[in-house]
């Protein structure tokens, strides 16, 4: 089984969002109820943010799916047979121990960069410089647009777009060099420092005295919660190697400066699953996870050439990969990103290492015992897909958004019906009289199956402007000729088509439309 090639975009129908629909997006989600700044009514705190009613929704739906695909119906493998995988929900808070044998205490930093003009501070790999001529140098954010490098250059009277300039990553400048930059904030040159290493985790102290011995870390991933149980799992399950673990959890990281809205935040989510099996057989189950991981997001949606798979690079690996088949990444092209991607997901081959480290660490034994073989003992591989449920949010709005000039509210989300936060909307022409009693009975009935909307008041082309903007795959309208005949109209979100059916036909019409209401299948 091959996985996708490198650097290359999967075939589709949807053009990528422009990139000045960020702004749109982000206020869309804000106006209808999927993300609002955290704290808001204090001013907000960088690098957190708060799930709305939509939002919420739109969430669980994909965590459920995730959790199905993964832990209740996984896949089958390459044998015919369906894999074994259970789930686990561990602490977000772990002996501190735990985290020095990971590496996390000594190693989980990055290289940060302060200026000095403006207070701000920057991760080093995360700069890029333009060398405009031998002492004229700029340092924008890796993610920097064109329109925001151009302004950057006419500020500080320098030609734009020249196409002879020379652009280097901060990380090959000496820093010897860095009194010719001007930061990506500053008006003056030499405002850097030179780059100090910064632990990216959230410490705390568990009881009454804070002190170093009462120190503890809030997780930076779910993946070592998992590690930590692997014999737990062994001893209380009948699951045996090959096999997988799987958790959905928070996360939290200290970064310096977190951006693109739920992209990169200090608070987020994710859905790993550590698949152990023996290192002769690392491979073919990283190709089988690149292939079953890569079908699960075209199957929710993720269609168009926004998608596509990256190896890392060597100096990108993880310290755990540099010796085994490395990580790749499936990246998606979001908005500000474009025409370059960001990453979705991970698949990694983790090697020995985390349960190796453990072992050496606690002095409890992880070894694997074969079943059939008692004198074969070993340290499983591991292949780790590992994907951000927050950042899968946001591509899954990011793909949705779509401009409609023929719209009211001129734009739709195209969500995949198995995603969407609400699946339908009952809509009563009339708020008085038998429609809205009508519509009542039949929210009441359709809702023991489906998460729906009933919505009453304001006119009909409002509410269906409303059930557009937050991508309910199909409107039921309750009207005269419904009091007549028992039947409804439906109203198609992508192509605005309508039907009439039988009001006892709605939920079996829901179940045979569900994964053909979207435009983009």
């Amino acid at each position: 089984m091959s996985q996708p090639k490198p650097q290359e975009p999967m075939t589709g129908n949807a053009p990528p969002a422009p990139a000045d629909a960020m702004k749109d997006i982000v206020a869309l989600c804000k106006r209808r109820g999927f993300v609002f700044p955290a704290s808001e009514i204090y001013g907000g705190i960088n690098g957190f943010w708060d799930f709305g009613p939509l939002g919420v929704e739109l969430k669980n739906n994909l965590r459920d799916l995730w959790w199905k695909h993964m832990v209740t119906t996984p896949p089958v493998g390459p044998d015919g047979a369906p894999v074994q995988i259970v789930g686990i929900d561990s602490a977000i808070i772990q002996n501190p121990k735990a985290w020095v044998a990971s590496g996390h205490v000594g190693g989980f930093s990055d290289p940060m960069v302060d200026c000095r003009e403006t207070k701000f501070r920057y991760r080093q790999d995360h700069l890029i410089v333009l060398k405009a001529d031998a002492h004229n140098w700029i340092a924008f954010h890796q993610e920097a647009s064109t329109d925001d490098i151009d302004r950057k250059l006419k500020k500080l009277g320098l030609p734009v777009r020249k196409t002879e300039y020379e652009r280097v990553p901060l990380t090959q400048v000496p820093v010897s060099e860095y009194s010719n930059i001007t930061g990506p904030d500053a008006k003056t040159k030499g405002t850097l420092t030179e780059p100090k290493q910064f632990n990216l985790m959230f410490d705390s102290h568990a009881g009454p005295i804070k002190d170093d011995a009462n120190k503890v870390y809030l997780r930076p991933e779910t993946a070592q919660g998992i590690f930590l149980n692997f014999k737990n799992v062994l001893d209380s399950t009948r699951v045996r190697v090959p096999f997988g673990i799987a958790q959905i959890g928070k996360a939290f990281r200290n970064e310096v400066t977190p951006r693109n809205f739920i992209f990169r935040s200090r608070e987020f989510e994710q859905m790993e699953m550590e698949w152990f099996c023996h290192g002769d057989d690392a491979k073919k189950w990283r190709d089988f996870w690149f292939s079953e991981r890569t079908k699960f997001w075209q199957s929710i949606g993720l269609k168009s050439d926004n998608l596509r798979v990256r190896d890392h690079d060597k100096d990108e690996l993880s310290h755990y990969a540099k010796e085994g088949l490395g990580t790749a990444d499936i990246e998606y092209r979001f908005p500000f990103t474009a025409p370059d991607f960001g990453e979705l997901e991970g698949i990694a081959h983790r090697c020995d290492f985390d349960l190796t480290q453990h072992q050496e660490h606690s002095k409890q034994k992880l070894e694997y015992m074969d079943p059939d073989d008692n004198t074969k003992r070993y340290i499983p591989h591991v292949i780790e897909p590992a994907a951000g449920l927050t950042r899968g949010v946001l591509a899954l709005i990011c793909e949705a958004y779509t401009p409609d000039p023929n719209r009211p509210s001129g734009v739709f989300l195209d969500f995949h019906p198995s995603v969407a936060p609400k699946k339908a909307a009952i809509l009563p022409l009339m708020s008085k009289g038998e429609h809205p009693e009508i519509a009542t009975k039949l929210y009441m009935k359709v809702r023991e199956h489906y998460n729906i909307d009933l919505d009453v008041k304001q006119n009909i082309g409002k509410r269906y402007a409303r059930q557009d903007e937050i991508g309910t795959p199909f409107c039921f309208t309750i009207d005269d000729q419904t009091s007549a005949d028992h039947t409804v109209t439906v109203r198609h979100r992508n192509t605005m088509k309508q039907d009439r059916i039988h009001l006892d036909s709605v939920i079996e019409y829901m179940r045979t439309n569900m994964n053909t209401a979207t435009g983009r299948s």
